[in-house]
């Protein structure tokens, strides 16, 4: 799939979502690519960020990633972003270490979660938790 083409399947998978401050979800998606390009992170990186919430939300199912024509390592960093019940965010965190370009666009989805305007139209108690929480993440991952 092309990039043109991924954004436009992720943009339809997430259409009706949106994010904790009620703005389209789809903004949050063209954010993290955005900040992987930024980044320089390659191709297959920006895929992943298009899609890297799309299985974890039930947007698209697992088996549709499996078989959707994607590189092998888009599917392995979307797959290595992708949280599962009852695991622990140690475990989640060297999920993302051993996967090769999962790193980086878990530190721009960890960028836009925490930007401060993004967090300011949240009440103060949801905004705190999410702080400590992005926090606690980027120290797991080694980000300053």
């Amino acid at each position: 799939m092309s990039l043109p083409e991924v954004e436009a399947l992720a943009r339809e998978a997430h259409a009706d979502r949106t994010d904790k401050a009620g703005r389209p979800y789809a903004e949050h998606l063209r954010a993290v690519a955005d900040g992987v390009r930024a980044r320089g992170g390659d191709d297959e990186q920006i895929a992943a960020a298009w899609l890297h919430d799309s299985v974890e939300d039930d947007a698209l199912s697992e088996r549709w990633l499996r078989e959707a024509a994607l590189t092998r390592r888009t599917k392995d960093i979307v797959l290595a972003l992708t949280k599962r019940d009852g695991e622990s965010k140690e475990a989640y965190a060297e999920r993302i270490l051993a996967t090769p370009g999962a790193r980086l666009v878990k530190e721009a989805d960890l960028a836009h979660n925490a930007d401060p305007a993004r967090l300011a139209v949240l009440d103060t108690t949801t905004r705190a938790r999410l702080t400590a929480k992005y926090a606690a993440m980027r120290a797991l991952l080694g980000l300053r």
